[in-house]
């Protein structure tokens, strides 16, 4: 055996192992081929005055979600102002089962400290290559090798160039130069450094090494009056990107379907300057089309006005009014299922003021307020072009449930997803929902009215949950891939 690789060891175990190795005078993966020996051979070395590992180490379970983790990532965090993403990046990947070992720079720890890192990952922090506690076993080969994926996020002009180049001179660089798994980059640096010609041939040899990039985004910089494309991706676009890496494909269950989904807050203008909102972000409706997009399916995403980048694959109309996105949405039919889940204002003002309204000594100017036209009601009823599947978004404050199930029979809709927005929920502009799928048993228009509540979870993971249910619903197809 030219090699041995053991993974997924308890703390413990592995602690015992290199203990006994260094004392020995012997790398671990000798040590363990000797412990292998002896077993066999029946004499075991006695474990004292070292404590034994138990003889059955659990797993390791995630502290957020409570389940095993189903794959490792080594993350290498790279010196630059992006590094603050980094912390989200630990917790969105945790978030998916995956665990995460981090590495900082030396430049990175001037941006965020090990123990910030240490306490997100609950792991180690390595920062050292010449690091005693770990180097005796030559540490670095096991960050390398003993993950799935590694990820540098940001990914500096330096770190890219010392890759390119086969350089190896810190931790982060003799990592990246040692292992045999894939890597994934999100670049991060000013503009013009990206566009440097030296970058864009480090860029181009990293590529043709098969690394895989994502971003840089393009945007504000850091740096007062900079912008461009250099931005770091988001974390979520960077932990989706590792997870399709490190699982496999998700069946396409709605391919072939057209799929209309309406997302984020409507402006009704008062006049040129001051509008009626609401605090609607859209990163719910943004997931869903992301997700939907993930199955297969022709997504056509009606947005009001948010702060969001649009989803890759994904056809965005952008509005501003109710009467807008309604006029989108007509001319997206025919499609085979409607998800409204933008929060479209329920009224605008009469008359819109072509001038700004002022003051007076009379006081505030009078709002007649007018209704404005019931996207969700309008498609649920129509006779013709009616999508087979409506589903419409329930946010409510209070009688949850029972709002819901009145919304399901008043505005003529398949599905309700309910979800409570009161302001102590934080689901308006937050990551996370809690939400209830309200649906007529059997699909039968006077049928019992079922509920199925789901448990917290983040906006994904909502959109992923809700899209398997529509691709069951309407296919008979599961988003589970195939074991």
């Amino acid at each position: 055996m030219a090699s041995l690789t053991i993974r997924k060891l308890d703390e413990g175990v592995k602690t015992y192992l290199r203990l006994r190795s260094a004392r020995n005078r012997r790398s671990v993966e000798e040590e363990v081929r000797i412990i292998l020996g002896e077993l066999i051979q029946g004499h075991e070395e006695p474990l004292t005055p070292m404590a034994a590992p138990p003889d059955h180490a659990p797993a390791p379970v995630s502290q957020r979600t409570g389940a095993v983790p189903e794959a490792s990532v080594t993350l290498i965090i790279g010196g630059g102002i992006a590094a603050y993403k980094s912390l989200d990046l630990i917790r969105r990947l945790k978030e998916r089962r995956i665990e995460v070992r981090c590495v900082l720079t030396q430049a990175a720890q001037q941006f965020v400290t090990p123990l910030a890192v240490s306490a997100l990952s609950h792991e180690r922090v390595y920062t050292d290559l010449f690091d005693p506690q770990s180097e005796f076993d030559a540490g670095h080969i096991r960050l390398a090798r003993d993950c799935d994926l590694i990820v540098v996020a940001p990914a500096t002009a330096d770190l890219m160039a010392k890759m390119a180049n086969g350089h190896a001179d810190d931790l982060a660089s003799a990592i990246l130069l040692a292992t045999n798994r894939k890597i994934l980059l999100a670049p991060a640096m000013n503009p013009l450094m990206w566009n440097n010609a030296a970058t864009r041939r480090n860029v181009t040899q990293l590529q043709r090494d098969g690394v895989v990039l994502i971003g840089p985004n393009s945007g504000e910089m850091a740096e007062a009056g900079e912008a461009g494309v250099g931005r770091m991706s988001e974390a979520i676009e960077i932990a989706t990107a590792a997870e399709r890496l490190l699982r496999p494909p998700v069946p396409k269950p709605l391919a072939g379907k057209r799929v209309l989904i309406t997302a984020g807050p409507t402006h009704e203008p008062i006049d040129p300057v001051r509008y009626i909102a609401n605090r609607s972000s859209g990163k719910q409706g943004f997931a869903i089309a992301a997700a939907a997009q993930a199955a297969g399916a022709e997504v056509i995403l009606v947005s009001g006005p948010v702060d969001l980048d649009d989803p890759a694959g994904v056809t965005v109309k952008h509005v501003e009014s109710a009467r807008q996105m309604l006029e989108q949405v007509q001319a997206a039919l025919p499609a085979d299922i409607a998800i409204f889940a933008a929060a479209v204002a329920d009224w605008r003002v009469a008359n819109e003021g072509e001038q700004k309204l002022k003051k007076t000594s009379a006081g505030m100017p009078p709002l007649q307020l007018v209704e404005n036209p019931d996207i969700l009601a309008t498609i649920s009823k129509l006779t013709e072009k009616r999508p087979p599947l409506v589903i419409g978004f329930a946010a409510e404050t209070e009688h949850l449930i029972d709002n819901a199930k009145s919304k399901l029979a008043r505005k003529g809709c398949d599905w309700i997803v309910a979800n409570d927005v009161s302001p102590a929920t934080g689901v308006m502009g937050g990551d996370r929902n809690t939400v209830h799928l309200i649906s007529r048993k059997n699909g039968e228009k006077d049928g019992e009215i079922a509920v199925d509540s789901w448990p917290v979870m983040s906006k994904e993971q909502v959109a992923i949950e809700l899209v398997a249910h529509v691709a069951k619903s309407v296919t008979g197809k599961s988003l589970e891939p195939a074991s």
